[in-house]
């Protein structure tokens, strides 16, 4: 499906729309080997009749538009360059450049000229924007002015006023600023580049260290945050039992939660005995929590030693994202070339453009080539019309249907951004559960296991892996739906309510599939059976450690989330201080920037997704050593309580037998 889609978007489309702007002939602007060849830029006869920048670029103005070789520097009407022109010739000269080609009676009556739209009726200062000729607005003491006026006249002796110009144009005012920040941004990247990339690999060392001395640093990390919580919890216990006496004999604080209702003044609740209860409570709740489930914390830790020490053992998996990151590249490349294919497919499309409102045919279909032989022009409600290029487009059946080619596009792009994922997600649990299952560390560990893994996901598991990534991505692309259906406006309340009510549930459903399949991969790696079964003997191993689950889940996810945030912070300190020159031993070297925040969020960015990247790997690791844990507990029949994960692997040993037949069926 996909190839098909990218051949019929290939053989129609044509990115030439997309990056030349077109003028009321269907011809590009700048294109080469074209008359247009040396006019770049599209230039609006009036511009007035332009509603806003989002009309100018995506849609056509109701005006005629010219290909130009530069905009217009300065105010001038058709009128007053009929007067000059008897002066000089210079000044017709000029503004011929803005008239249609070939045209060259300056004498020609000017309600004439405005009826058959040989020239513009005024040409104002204007600067180029996205290859568009748009007012040159410029603010001056307060005041936004063109070429420092705010008033003129047009051909026609009309008043006008900046502020029209500003309604043809807006958001355009700013143009100015942004591109001088933008160059400033761009002048400070081609000054720091070189510190910036010695402070991503700072963060890259960072990570990899982090990551092999969790085996020695994940337990202490864990105690100390668990001691702190239990010591702010009794505190907090404390406290709430000194507010509750007191509040004893303060009348009123007996008051209910309910009765008072919402309020958006919490002092109201701080005022009633009832919150202090619920907060005490809710405290100590938590407390006897983390009491209970000690245990289970020292398994997760346990777990989480034994990751860094096969990522320590198998240290390509920690660069098997950069592979990752290329293949999502690719598609997004690939899935972002064939929309434009897509969105530039069809003929030129023309249309009648009167000024009267009252005209039958205005909007209607023409030929530009016999439309001034047609009665249209010379009907009483449509004098002046034209016939005026309006877009690209069709009446076959492809031309129909590109809305449905562009959406299938989107749920192809979706699935192989799915896919992609998927294999690195069964890759690295293959590598990792051929370690797991190594009776001598690291002597029977299987060599490049890394590499024999990807080959066996390519090989038996490229099925299975492809329709896990499609019901999640069908899911994902029913969120984009109904997504696009809100943003798009439903027709009253209740269809927006059911709208948000579908849009949260598919949202938790995207969740839930997202996270089984997730261990279903990790099960087809260490098994090899399909996807459903996978699946299946995921859940139910999952459903019966449910516990366990929740713990390591919440461990894991609390010690990544405070690696990234000490790798990005401690780098991001670290460059703060070099780019505000606050470090003297290298204060001489630090270049000279418009803006210090510019490399400093780049690092702290960059450091931050490179983190990222080595703790997913992290995490896989984990939520593969898990499972297998819990397949072992499972096949020996026996109740494991919270070890160290040496006692862990005396029991493996003693187990051998059972075990070995697990072997036997990975073989298989």
């Amino acid at each position: 499906m996909f190839v098909m889609n990218c051949l019929l978007s290939w053989l129609h489309g044509d990115p030439r729309k997309v990056l030349h702007p077109t003028d009321s002939y269907g011809q590009f602007c700048g294109q080469k080997g074209t008359p247009n060849e040396k006019k770049p830029i599209l230039f609006y006869f009036n511009i007035l009749k332009c509603a806003n920048p989002a009309i100018l670029i995506n849609l056509q103005c109701p005006t005629t538009q010219m290909c130009v070789s530069k905009c217009p520097d300065k105010f001038a009407t058709y009128t007053e360059m009929q007067l000059q022109h008897k002066l000089s010739r210079s000044y017709w000269d000029y503004y011929r450049e803005f008239c249609k080609p070939g045209f060259n009676t300056p004498n020609k009556p000017v309600s004439q000229v405005l009826r058959d739209e040989d020239c513009p009726s005024m040409i104002v200062p204007s600067r180029p924007f996205l290859q568009r000729c748009l007012p040159d607005f410029i603010t001056l003491n307060g005041t936004v002015t063109v070429a420092n006026r705010t008033r003129f006249k047009d051909a026609l002796e009309t008043a006008r006023s900046v502020t029209e110009l500003q309604d043809a144009a807006k958001g355009i005012t700013g143009l100015v600023d942004t591109k001088e920040l933008g160059m400033k941004v761009v002048e400070d990247y081609t000054k720091s580049w070189v510190w910036i990339l010695i402070g991503l690999l700072i963060s890259l060392v960072v990570s990899l260290v982090f990551i092999l001395l969790l085996r020695f640093t994940a337990g202490l990390l864990l105690w100390v945050t668990i001691f702190t919580v239990i010591v702010m919890l009794a505190y907090g216990m404390w406290f709430c039992s000194m507010e509750l006496s007191q509040l004893r004999h303060r009348p009123g604080s007996d008051v209910a939660i309910v009765e008072v209702g919402l309020q958006t003044d919490l002092q109201v609740y701080l005022q009633l005995r009832q919150t202090w209860i619920i907060l005490c409570l809710a405290e100590a709740s938590i407390l006897l929590m983390l009491l209970f489930l000690r245990r289970r914390v020292r398994v997760a830790i346990a777990l989480l030693r034994e990751a860094s020490k096969a990522i320590g053992h198998i240290m390509s998996t920690l660069f098997y994202p950069v592979f990752t990151f290329v293949l999502l590249a690719v598609c997004i490349s690939y899935w972002a070339v064939t929309s434009v294919y897509l969105a530039s497919s069809g003929e030129a499309i023309y249309k009648v453009m009167s000024p009267d409102v009252s005209c039958p045919y205005a909007n209607s279909t023409c030929n530009p080539e016999t439309f001034n032989r047609t009665n249209i022009s010379k009907a009483l409600s449509c004098l002046g019309s034209q016939c005026l290029f309006a877009f690209y487009g069709g009446e076959t059946s492809y031309h129909r249907y590109l809305f449905v080619l562009q959406l299938s596009n989107l749920l192809v792009f979706l699935w192989l951004v799915n896919f992609s994922l998927a294999l690195e997600q069964c890759t690295l649990a293959g590598a990792f559960s051929s370690y797991y299952w190594a009776r001598r560390k690291p002597q029977d560990i299987p060599p490049c296991p890394l590499y024999s893994s990807f080959i066996r996901a390519i090989r038996y598991h490229t099925g299975s892996l492809a329709f896990g990534a499609l019901i999640l991505s069908v899911v994902q692309f029913v969120r984009v739906i109904l997504e696009y259906r809100l943003q798009e406006g439903a027709d009253n309340s209740l269809s927006r309510f059911i709208l948000c009510c579908l849009k949260c549930c598919f949202w938790c459903l995207e969740k839930f599939i997202r996270y089984m399949n997730r261990n279903a991969y990790i099960m087809v790696a260490i098994y090899g059976k399909n996807f459903c079964t996978s699946a299946r003997d995921a859940f139910f191993l999952l459903m019966r450690n449910v516990v366990r689950v929740a713990v390591l889940d919440r461990v894991t996810d609390f010690l990544l989330f405070l690696g990234k945030v000490l790798i990005a912070g401690g780098v991001g300190v670290i460059a703060f201080l070099f780019f505000t020159k606050n470090i003297p031993v290298i204060q001489e070297e630090v270049p000279r920037l418009n803006y210090y925040w510019v490399p400093l969020l780049t690092v702290v960015m960059g450091a931050y997704l490179i983190a990222h990247g080595f703790f997913s790997v992290y995490a896989m690791c984990v939520d593969t050593l898990f499972l297998c844990f819990c397949k072992l507990m499972k096949n020996t029949k026996i109740i494991i309580s919270s070890q160290s994960m040496k006692n862990i692997r005396n029991l493996e040993v003693e187990h051998l037998k059972s075990v070995m037949d697990l072997k036997k069926k990975i073989r298989k």
